[in-house]
């Protein structure tokens, strides 16, 4: 066993559960999730040579992650996702107020929410993801937060 495949084996073991989670809210259940999240970790398995340990290993393991689910979505729901997705971050029937919150925001701001709250990635590991400054990952953290803020305000007047 390599090195790089020995690294995928430990991100896999240590952080599953927040790749199934995170999935989950892209795939509607987490028994398509798993599915997502295993055939994602054997293609990394598979393309751990082209990982040439720039950046964090599980940035781009989420890479693949994401892709893997957009596949998903597209052949069983034919839902194309085109560069992000319509991440059910919060179940409407648990707090249908803050799911509209949510959805109200932009694509790239839900996008960083959703990778630094829901799949726990630091804003260096999300700049690399999204291709932006880690500077810009907090801006728009801020800004996203903010937005919420409002609109949750704006509710309970």
């Amino acid at each position: 066993m390599d090195e790089r495949e020995k690294a995928i084996e430990v991100l896999y073991r240590e952080r599953y559960g927040r790749f199934r989670d995170g999935v989950a809210t892209i795939t509607g259940d987490h028994e398509s999730a798993r599915d997502v999240v295993q055939e994602a970790f054997a293609r990394a398995l598979r393309k751990r040579r082209t990982y040439r340990g720039e950046g964090s290993l599980e940035a781009w393991v989420w890479r693949i992650v994401l892709r893997t689910a957009r596949e998903h979505m597209k052949r069983t729901a034919g839902v194309t996702l085109n560069g992000s997705f319509e991440a059910a971050l919060i179940e409407p029937g648990r707090d249908p107020v803050l799911a509209e919150a949510v959805r109200a925001l932009p694509p790239k701001r839900r996008m960083i929410v959703f990778l630094r709250y829901f799949a726990d990635l630091s804003y260096a590991q999300i700049g690399e993801l999204c291709g932006v400054s880690e500077g810009t990952v907090g801006a728009a953290l801020a800004q996203a937060r903010r937005a919420l803020e409002e609109q949750l305000q704006e509710e309970t007047r």
